[in-house]
């Protein structure tokens, strides 16, 4: 319902043959193209505001080209950048992707990945793109400065282009130094570098030190290729290899549908591990950091990633499964005066898994699609009413699906965030079905806590769940924990991250999760709306029930798994306390 961004999508493409072998089998010249192209339309999901590709000739003669990028902004941005490539592409053998959505408010073509850091030897080159956001950036950033650095621009991409270039220089001037050792000389020192360079040498002294989810993605002008994923694994990873091709991506589903494969034969990249592909086309997994406290996030599961994934579908139908009984107890039992619904279109899996643990029940369930996207809000309209009655239409309704007055209406969503939407939109258009009662249920836990892992949920009081403990600490008297909890995290926040706890949480602790979900449905049901409205949220053990393997929870449970995820949150609260009450 309501639309979060999650930050990136990447792709990578290697080829492994000659051109030839390419263009007799698939009758044509850019078959990796076409599936750099597949995989990231089928990504889009994942980055609507920018994207851009990359590629690198190996073979390309001295004096010209042989690293190429294209970047673009907007919805079309795909489109756009595939529409300039030239016939200079198509003798590339290395080929990588990025989809963006900024999670960090920066906006702007110098922001679209992929980033480039030129060098006249071809093996200092270095193309980077990601899907991260790195928590500690500060202290990376001062550790360069301390090495003698001057970044020219601060953001965790930049900073972390010049810090792995840097790595790269070093690993560089090492195999020099061998070549000069073996009585190289010339060209043939450039060839012994060329062939020689070790990816995990420059991804260990680059990666060592950064707290945050990531899947960092680059090659080099010589022809590395590599993909490494985050000692956590909150950031999702799938390859693929065989004897033609190794491909890369954020989805499973994207390389199976891009290759034509089967579940098995793609695999996961291991957390705090790196996919690389040599010059030479050999491809290996090696360990970069030790795993450290898995936390795959679970947000992919419920909402970001493809529900066309098998394991993807059975969880999400599962979620909704689960919600059955309070569901019940919501409407009392009365299933033959309810309709059952959902919110388009990323809870309809979901959806299905509800219904099922319905009938499974034995009881008879009327089902109905009541809610339809409609339009989107245009910008361009700044007047305040204006723009709210706009907002209030961005869903229609389907009139005549419930009874009026005798009907209840289910509704199910993936996630309840902000509450915006329910209350600028979607309670306003439901009203004029004139349900008897509105139960609004979450398969996913009540978003407490922002996430600092790559989803643009970063400030408390946009979260629905923190505004309503707020109001209820007010109301009854329990102001004292807000400021006591000021107190702690400023002296929190004077001791390094890896010391720090989560002082936020105490804020929930006088509070059930129904105390909460009465107050969201008292604060965001509008003054003019005289429908009982009731909230179901999915439970954090059924959150883990339905998605066993991704243990990621810390936007529910505030149970971070890196320190610096501690640090920002009660940054955050000092500066919501310092903003919005102090």
């Amino acid at each position: 319902m309501e639309t979060l961004k999650h930050e990136c999508g990447v792709a990578l493409v290697r080829l492994l043959k000659p051109h030839d072998y390419y263009r007799q089998k698939y009758g044509t010249d850019a078959y990796a193209l076409n599936k750099l192209y597949l995989m990231m339309e089928k990504q889009h999901n994942r980055g609507q505001e920018g994207a851009g590709i990359a590629c690198v000739n190996m073979h390309a003669e001295v004096g010209t080209e042989y690293m190429f990028r294209e970047k673009a902004l907007g919805k079309d941005a795909i489109t756009e950048v595939f529409d300039r490539i030239n016939a200079q592409w198509t003798e590339a053998q290395l080929f990588m992707g990025h989809l963006r959505y900024s999670t960090t408010g920066k906006s702007g073509l110098k922001y679209v990945h992929p980033f480039l850091r030129r060098n006249n030897w071809r093996a200092k080159n270095l193309c980077l793109c990601g899907n991260f956001n790195m928590t500690n950036i500060d202290e990376i950033f001062s550790k360069m400065v301390m090495q003698g650095q001057s970044p020219r621009i601060y953001s965790d991409s930049y900073i972390t282009l010049e810090l792995m270039g840097h790595r790269l220089d070093r690993e560089v001037e090492r195999l020099f130094q061998e070549a000069k050792d073996k009585e190289l000389y010339g060209t043939d020192i450039t060839q012994y570098i060329e062939d020689h360079v070790l990816m995990e040498n420059v991804l260990r002294t680059t990666m060592a030190d950064y707290d945050g989810g990531y899947v960092m993605c680059g090659m080099t002008g010589s022809g590395e290729m590599f993909a490494m994923r985050d000692p956590w694994g909150i950031r999702p990873a799938y390859f693929y290899m065989d004897d033609e091709v190794v491909a890369l991506a954020s989805e499973r589903a994207v390389l199976q549908t891009t290759f034509n494969l089967e579940y098995d034969d793609v695999k996961e990249l291991p957390a705090g591990q790196a996919l690389i592909v040599c010059k030479n086309g050999c491809a290996h997994i090696t360990t970069i950091l030790q795993p450290r406290n898995l936390s795959r996030c679970s947000f992919e599961r419920i909402y970001f990633s493809r529900g066309s994934d098998q394991d993807i579908y059975h969880e999400r139908k599962q979620l909704g499964r689960q919600l059955t009984k309070p569901i019940l107890n919501a409407i009392e039992g009365d299933t033959e005066h309810t309709v059952f619904s959902f919110i388009p279109n990323t809870a309809e899996v979901a959806f299905y898994g509800m219904m099922e643990g319905l009938r499974e029940k034995g009881l008879y369930v009327r089902s109905e699609k009541v809610a339809w996207k409609d339009i989107k809000l245009r910008t361009f309209i700044t007047e305040a009413g204006s723009r709210n009655d706009l907002a209030s239409h961005v869903y229609d309704i389907t009139y005549g699906s419930l009874h009026p007055y005798e009907d209840n209406l289910v509704i199910i969503d993936d996630s309840i965030v902000r509450g915006t939407t329910l209350r600028e939109s979607i309670f306003k258009i439901l009203v004029r079905l004139h349900p008897k009662k509105i139960v609004m249920v979450s398969s996913s836990p009540q978003v407490r806590y922002p996430d600092y892992y790559g989803i643009d949920m970063a400030r408390l009081e946009e979260f629905c769940a923190f505004r309503a403990t707020m109001a209820l600490l007010r109301q009854r008297g329990l102001w004292h924990v807000v400021n006591q909890t000021y107190i702690e995290c400023v002296e929190e926040l004077k001791k390094p991250a890896s010391q720090q706890r989560n002082c936020v949480s105490a804020l929930y602790k006088p509070f059930t999760v129904d105390d909460i979900n009465d107050k969201m449905a008292e604060m965001l049901r509008p003054q003019d709306m005289h429908i009982p409205v009731q909230f179901v949220f999915q439970t954090i053990e059924g959150l883990h029930a339905a998605c066993p393997q991704h243990t990621g929870d810390w936007y529910f449970t505030g149970n971070y798994p890196t320190p610096g995820g501690n640090k920002l949150v009660n940054r955050a609260f000092v500066d919501y306390y310092e903003q919005s009450i102090k």
